[in-house]
């Protein structure tokens, strides 16, 4: 199976979901669907061993040659483990779904959703084609937003999608700015050939553009500070939901990005600096926000944002090993990239972990309160088994995964704080402090995750459901994540060798020898200074937690307070009201007001223009004779266009204006254009046909009174369009400076072969825009459709009722 084709595996099985749902019973739809990420995992896992010796597999399928955009698909080691990741978590989310739903929701929709949300993502790791990577990272946001609106009569659910849209949209539209300045420096959208290419345009005055609307986009998906607001909103969306896009997938496509573009813009200091400052920032912010939280999946919210920032904050610090070369602070500093990788998949499995046991207490209590819960050990013993083991990892602690990769994020902060990475000598310091600070946070929510929860005295009265264990097969793929936790923990080289390392390759690309230049992972690495640290966040972590009333009032001191997501309401609010504003400005509600509008800002930009530049003149020398024939052609058009001025009935404006389409029919006639003529004959004979039925329903004809004042500007407005419009016309004429178009267009029988050159035109020609309009109509069909037969049901109803 080709990579390009397992892209679109999820999007075509997508199709036959709502066939298959409406013939078999709702749950089974599950079973079907967990095949296609199921067998997608297990075709990505084939590639392992041959991507692990260094091989990659690169497709291309040709679309726009003129314009070097194709569909290419690139699968390395860095691709290899974000498609195992969003395959092999969806796998298990889907399991999990099939359990958590209930048969009353509307899970056709849920999996299609799920399965278009699946294909973009498997469309952005494996896309090297900037155009391509863009339109499949607006699909995420597209599909993501339907999925967190899927209970859609919820007020907060509507919200957290529209603010998740607004947020990543955005950034997705800096991104496209800065891949098409990418594209212009370079001459290629190929992400590979950027990499190849990049040295000789790091001086260009649009790369430093480039690199910041790249980051844009990457710090709005991956939820970094300030963008971070929506992700807290959009765990409205079902638990499956929120364990599949934020924590395992659509926030790492952030990731992704700035990983994959390491090789492009990691040799500049402003780069290690932007990325390593926002993601240390939002490390912390994220984590300090946790503690204060009462739902536990918001508490997972915030903690998600920490852990990106975790991740993206090690690649910052793996990014200036690009200008070290085989020294030994390449080492070092590579070992930085290697720890984010690591993290990256550790977060996916214990985070995923804990959002399905949040689902479950949700699921089986009826609440995610913490204050109203406590004492759930004694009769969820499996739940609470998966919850320590998920939060003990995310704390970093041993013998779980989190451990080994946070003494990695340990070791590299250290280390560049020791290597005299940072110019500014106390950066690195602070660096380590706001780390060390957030880690200690860390600590804090996730014993929050376990005691408050699970132990303490149970609160019967506060439940709003019976208290029991979730069933088997909702345990399932929290189990298996849990496994993987402690699994990599004892087998961490596993990983490292046959999915770290190659993916470090990618990288590095200008780097030989990368495997080489990485240690094994070891549970231990002596008593240094990342041990000493770990020690610290432990015991402070205790104190914090076990006095925790007695300081958690800060969060209510300015500036610890302060509410972004205030600031983003009160700017929608402010943005709705300006526009309510200047709208009320110029909506009349009248059509010949915003003619006078369209028409003066045409009489003021075009003539204007002309005016300043002096670019009129003409030539008529080179024109041929006008014949009677032509001149009675006019003066019948100039006649009748007057004449539709004083008609005094819609009958005769009608046939007026008829004269006026037919004029310009026999115009083609005598110019020897009959296709034209044909042409025009045909729309305006229906052109008429549909003036006439639409006018037969509108009320009596009544003549309006209009101020002697407004009918002079209106014909001053007139006759300074016209006049315009025909000095263009003649300077146009008059002025050729290249050769007509037409000479191409009239090869139409050699070039397309099609004898009629108008349908030529609009059928290979204009192909493109023609299949485009044909699908707006095509869209306007349906409308018109759904309408009617709304109304259909609804009369029904009506009758039924009665």
């Amino acid at each position: 199976m080709s990579i390009t084709f397992s892209i679109f595996i999820p999007f075509i099985a997508a199709i036959f979901v709502p066939f298959l749902y409406k013939r078999i019973h709702s749950r089974k739809i599950g079973w079907f669907v967990l095949l296609v990420p199921f067998l997608l995992f297990a075709t990505l896992a084939s590639f392992i061993p041959s991507i692990a010796k260094g091989e990659t597999y690169t497709h291309t399928f040709r679309w726009i040659d003129s314009a070097g955009i194709h569909f290419t698909t690139y699968l390395d080691g860095l691709s290899l483990i974000f498609g195992l990741l969003i395959t092999g978590v969806g796998s298990l989310v889907i399991l999990y779904s099939i359990y958590y739903l209930s048969e009353r929701e509307s899970l056709g929709r849920f999996y299609v959703y799920l399965l278009m949300f699946m294909g973009a993502m498997l469309g952005v790791v494996f896309s090297d084609n900037l155009m391509v990577l863009y339109v499949f990272w607006e699909l995420t946001s597209i599909s993501s937003f339907l999925l967190i609106a899927f209970w859609y009569h919820r007020k907060k659910s509507r919200y957290g999608a529209q603010k998740s849209m607004l947020i990543t949209v955005s950034g997705g539209f800096a991104m496209l700015a800065g891949f098409i300045m990418l594209h212009t420096m370079t001459g290629t959208y190929s992400v590979r050939e950027i990499v190849v290419t990049i040295g000789e345009y790091s001086d260009e005055p649009l790369f430093l553009f480039a690199m910041l609307l790249v980051l844009l986009g990457a710090f709005t998906k991956s939820a970094q500070f300030p963008f971070h607001i929506w992700l807290p909103d959009a765990m409205e969306a079902p638990t499956p939901v929120s364990a599949y896009l934020h924590s395992a997938t659509m926030v790492k496509a952030g990731i992704y990005l700035v990983a994959r573009f390491t090789p492009i813009f990691g040799g500049q200091m402003i780069w290690f600096y932007i990325v390593s400052g926002v993601g240390i920032f939002t490390l912390f912010w994220g984590s300090f926000n946790a503690v204060k939280q009462t739902d536990l999946k918001a508490l997972l919210a915030y903690s998600t944002i920490s852990q990106l920032g975790l991740v993206m904050s090690l690649f910052g610090l793996g990014s200036t090993a690009l200008n070290e070369g085989h020294s030994v602070n390449f080492v070092i500093y590579s070992q930085a990239t290697f720890a984010a990788l690591f993290h990256l998949i550790n977060h996916s499995t214990f985070k995923g972990a804990l959002f399905m046991v949040v689902g479950i207490v949700d699921h089986e209590l009826g609440t995610r309160d913490v204050r109203r819960l406590g004492g759930l050990m004694s009769f969820m013993p499996v739940t609470f088994s998966i919850a320590l083991i998920g939060s003990f990892s995310m704390a970093g602690l041993p013998p779980f995964n989190g451990f080994l990769s946070k003494e990695m994020f340990f070791e590299a902060l250290v280390n560049a704080r020791n290597l005299n990475l940072f110019e500014v000598s106390t950066l690195g310091t602070l660096f380590l402090i706001v780390a060390w600070l957030a880690s200690v946070f860390t600590f804090v929510y996730s014993m929050i995750i376990v005691f408050q929860t699970f132990f303490g005295e149970f609160q019967p009265d506060r439940i709003e459901k019976p208290s029991k264990e979730a069933p088997f097969g909702m345990l399932i793929a929290p189990s298996i994540l849990a496994l993987l936790v402690v699994g990599i923990f004892f087998f961490p080289n596993v990983i490292g060798n046959y999915l770290l390392r190659p993916a470090l390759e990618a990288i590095y690309p200008s780097v030989e020898g990368v495997e080489r230049l990485i240690p094994q992972i070891s549970a231990w690495h002596g008593f240094n200074a990342a041990l000493m640290m770990t020690i610290g966040v432990v015991i402070l972590g205790i104190i914090l937690y076990r006095f925790m009333r007695y300081w958690k009032g800060i969060y209510t001191i300015a500036p610890l307070n302060w509410n972004l997501d205030a600031a983003f309401n009160a700017n929608l609010i402010l943005l709705e009201k300006v526009s309510h504003f200047f709208t009320r400005l110029y909506m009349k509600g009248y059509l010949k007001d915003y003619l006078v509008y369209i028409f003066t800002f045409f009489i003021l930009a075009v003539g204007g223009a002309v005016l300043y530049t002096g670019s009129y003149s003409f030539d008529f020398s080179n024109d041929s004779p006008i014949t009677t024939n032509e001149y009675l052609i006019v003066l019948a058009m100039t006649v009748a266009g007057i004449s539709i001025l004083f008609a005094k009935s819609r009958m005769t404006a009608i046939i007026l204006n008829g004269v006026l389409g037919y004029s310009i029919a026999f115009f083609f006639v005598v110019f020897r254009a009959p296709d034209l003529a044909l042409t025009q004959a045909v729309v305006e004979t229906v052109t008429t046909a549909l003036f006439l039925l639409c006018f037969y329903f509108l009320p009596e004809w009544k003549k309006e009174r209009s101020p002697i004042s407004t009918k002079l500007v209106n014909g001053l407005i007139a006759f300074s369009v016209g006049t315009i419009v025909t000095v263009l016309a003649l300077t146009v004429q008059g002025n050729k400076m290249f050769e007509s178009i037409s000479v191409y267009f009239e090869d139409a029988y050699n070039l397309a072969g099609g004898k009629n050159i108008v349908n030529t035109i609009l059928g290979d020609f204009r192909a493109f825009d023609t299949m485009l309009e044909v699908v707006v109509l095509f869209i306007a069909g349906i409308g018109v459709f759904t309408l009617i037969k709304l109304k259909v049901r609804k009369e029904e109803k009506d009758i039924e009722d009665q």
